[in-house]
């Protein structure tokens, strides 16, 4: 599997692009049963204080996990995913030979309510010297379509600065552009086939809306660094000895 020079370029010019088909619908059935058996255990050993930033505010009906962090650290069938030949190559074609993944996340959107993530470019939060050495692979688990919350991207803002980021009172983690600068930015929606990879540019501006339908919406975002390159000005703090050199 291997992208083509228009697909490269389409990247280059909206600073994302979906690639259907890389994963069969097995494997993310395999996938969705692991971060399922890992998401019940961490739910009921979560501490309370932490229950704001892990759990979706936007289902009421139950309490469920609206995220996890780095599972190809510690989940073996994520790890196998990140390193998977076929992801790669598409991945090096985008940002050069030689990457690590630094971060990952598995995201929840529950049926019926969950929540949507506000409009963020990932280079803010990571700080790299090289802000065209960072990719993120984000794996459909499921189908994504507009009306259960898929991505949508200002396209083109990766060419043009980081934005800053504010974060709302008591929840210094979360990190995003302001409502009124973003709503000033048309964004494109992206749907993903079950199995596909959207990937985008650690500078583009992205979010996603809330699931109105009665399926879930889960993906995996695995984000890739060249290893050439560095976190020069993180917004967050990582922890380097979970990254994962693939290649």
């Amino acid at each position: 599997m291997s992208l083509t020079a228009s697909q490269v370029e389409e990247f280059r010019r909206t600073g994302h692009l979906t690639v259907p088909a890389v994963f069969d619908p097995g494997e993310m059935d395999e996938a969705i049963a692991e971060i399922e058996r890992w998401g019940e255990e961490f739910l009921v050993h979560l501490p309370q204080d932490q229950r704001r930033w892990y759990v979706d505010a936007g289902v009421t009906a139950r309490e469920v996990l609206r995220k996890l962090d780095n599972p190809h650290h510690h989940r073996a069938a994520i790890r196998q995913l990140a390193c998977d030949a076929r992801l790669l190559q598409l991945v090096e074609r985008l940002i050069g030979g030689g990457v690590s993944v630094c971060f990952s996340q598995i995201f929840f959107k529950a049926p019926e309510g969950g929540g949507p993530k506000p409009a963020h470019q990932d280079n803010f939060y990571f700080g790299p010297r090289d802000p065209d050495a960072l990719v993120t692979a984000w794996i459909a688990l499921d189908d994504a379509t507009s009306e259960n919350g898929c991505m949508s991207f200002g396209e083109g803002t990766h060419r043009g600065p980081v934005i800053a980021h504010v974060a709302p009172p008591g929840e210094p983690f979360n990190l995003q552009i302001a409502a009124d600068v973003a709503a000033r930015i048309a964004t494109t929606p992206a749907p993903v086939p079950k199995g596909g990879v959207s990937f985008h540019h650690g500078g583009v501006l992205h979010q996603s809306g809330t699931n109105h339908s009665k399926r879930w919406r889960r993906a995996c975002a695995l984000h890739y660094v060249r290893n050439d390159n560095a976190f020069v000005n993180p917004a967050l703090p990582y922890d380097e000895t979970v990254f994962l050199r693939v290649s």
